[in-house]
């Protein structure tokens, strides 16, 4: 009886020790498909657009006074390039040229051409993406992404061709009209076509105030719920939704655009580091109690949503198969609205702002990561240009299209192949605001030609290796490069759709 009973015990022990054995392989077998399965998925693509910020914006461009940890992070485990371009030193145009892969003699939007007004009844938002145009959300569509949107859009109304969920994007939130953008406490933004209340009240942020306001008075450019905010709340969660599939986020959030608004706690970690006095409105935008506080506060505050991204990245275990890339969409804003750029060198010493052709409208900071794909620590002098990623996405994801696109795929340079890399044999630039500007970067040389509507351009000529800030012009020494340039207008500008922005090739004569 007692050996009986040892026997069943015995038995009972071999049974668990199998089933546990079991267990353990199935277990590992789950995990070894799991981990086959995510290296075989196709990679998320995370790109961050920000508004208005130039070259010298971030501390791993060489910003010392405004604190950006994260996306220096982002700089220092992946690849941080430093000639590279935005197609136009202004905001829809730019966003075209991204979104389209045109450069900007080909973009069809070619400036920020606005319609309605700033107040919500008026709002009508500006010059909409045609039908029949190919973005690379629509792209990444045809690959098998989810695709999303979030952040100031500025091509497009909800009842227009230029809807983003008509462009490619399965879900948008954010601003559609980029006067609505001005304020960073607004009534609503737009969800999928739908306007998403928020608690706000409204607030027409170009009304200056005397130079004996209170501080109560500021307050009333303050409100409850703050746009970055949302949006980042809606980052979160479109990653947590498409978190078992492959997916495209392109996040153009608004910061440091201004108006200069932020939350008083980001604000506070900086009150009393700066020497700053009240800005009044008198220059646009909304007035703001501490000006230079409330800058570094707006860049700050979105370097810790990305923070936060990343965070999320990890949790999901999606970090190491998601490229994060990160840009601007043009240089720093000109002195209006309270900013200060000499204060912060926010152009790191290159010579224009937003709205130029010269080196800091239009070189940007741009950083991509990729864990295990893109060696950390990578600095590229690659001459390259935000119309390339359109190329770029289409070589990474093996897709095949008719589009057209001016750019070349930069994949090669990301993932330390530079002998597969291809090199434009120049970048073309042109703007029609500010009376007309051209701009051609080839090899190591850039010229400049504005004021062309005045009749009274000329061309500089920079040589770009020994004098980036484009301070010595060399053109009466090189004829030959000039009649290279002049041939390039020729062969890359196209007439544009609309009358105000056709300066080179003008079919009609202007009124007296």
């Amino acid at each position: 009886m007692l050996n009986s009973f040892y026997i069943f015990k015995l038995r009972i022990k071999s049974s668990n020790t199998i089933f546990a054995s079991i267990y353990a392989i199935l277990l590992f077998a789950c995990i070894s498909f799991s981990a086959i399965a995510q290296a075989q998925r196709k990679p998320n693509v995370i790109f961050i657009y920000l508004d208005d910020m130039g070259y010298g914006e971030l501390g791993c461009y060489g910003q010392q006074k405004i604190k950006t940890p994260n996306i220096d992070q982002l700089g220092a485990e992946g690849m941080r390039f430093t000639r590279h371009y935005t197609t136009f030193p202004v905001c829809a145009p730019a966003r075209t040229g991204l979104l389209t892969g045109k450069h900007s003699g080909h973009c069809f939007i070619r400036g920020n051409y606005e319609f309605g007004g700033f107040s919500d009844e008026d709002e009508g938002g500006q010059m909409a993406l045609p039908e029949g145009a190919f973005t690379i959300a629509q792209l990444m569509k045809q690959a098998g992404y989810a695709t999303g949107a979030i952040g100031k859009w500025g091509l497009g109304m909800n009842n227009s061709t230029g809807d983003p969920n008509k462009q490619g994007f399965d879900y948008f939130y954010g601003y559609l009209d980029q006067k609505q953008a001005h304020n960073f406490y607004p009534t609503h933004l737009w969800e999928n076509g739908k306007k998403d209340t928020l608690n706000n009240k409204y607030i027409y942020v170009h009304q200056p105030l005397s130079k004996n306001a209170s501080p109560q008075d500021f307050d009333r450019f303050k409100g409850n719920e703050y746009s970055g905010t949302k949006m980042a709340e809606k980052t979160f969660a479109f990653i947590k939704a498409h978190k078992d599939e492959p997916f495209f986020l392109y996040l153009p959030y608004t910061g440091p655009h201004v108006s200069l608004q932020a939350p008083d706690d980001a604000v506070k970690e900086y009150i009393g580091q700066f020497d700053e006095q009240p800005y009044y409105g008198e220059n646009g935008y909304a007035p703001c109690r501490y000006p230079l506080s409330t800058y570094a506060a707006m860049i700050s505050y979105t370097d810790k949503q990305v923070g936060k991204i990343m965070a999320l990245l990890k949790e999901l275990h999606l970090d190491d198969n998601t490229i994060v890339m990160f840009s601007s969409d043009n240089g720093t804003t000109f002195n209006v609205g309270g900013v200060n750029a000499e204060y912060f060198n926010l152009t790191a010493g290159l010579r224009g702002r937003k709205m130029d052709l010269y080196e800091g409208g239009i070189r940007m900071p741009f950083i991509a990561r990729w864990p295990g794909k893109i060696k950390a620590g990578q600095v590229s002098d690659l001459i390259s240009a935000q119309y390339d990623l359109m190329a770029t996405l289409t070589e990474l994801t093996s897709t095949k299209t008719n589009w057209h696109t001016d750019g070349l795929s930069f994949l090669p340079t990301l993932l330390g192949q530079p002998a597969k890399q291809k090199k434009h044999e120049y970048l073309y630039f042109e703007y029609p605001e500010k009376s007309g500007q051209i701009a051609i970067r080839m090899g190591n040389w850039k010229g400049v030609k504005s004021d062309i509507k005045n009749k009274q351009s000329h061309w500089e000529l920079f040589e770009m290796l020994h004098d980036e800030k484009e301070t010595t012009n060399l053109a009466s020494d090189h004829a030959d490069i000039i009649a290279q340039f002049e041939s390039i207008i020729q062969k890359e500008h196209q007439t544009a759709v609309i009358r105000e922005w056709e300066f080179i090739d003008p079919k009609f004569k202007p009124k007296n």
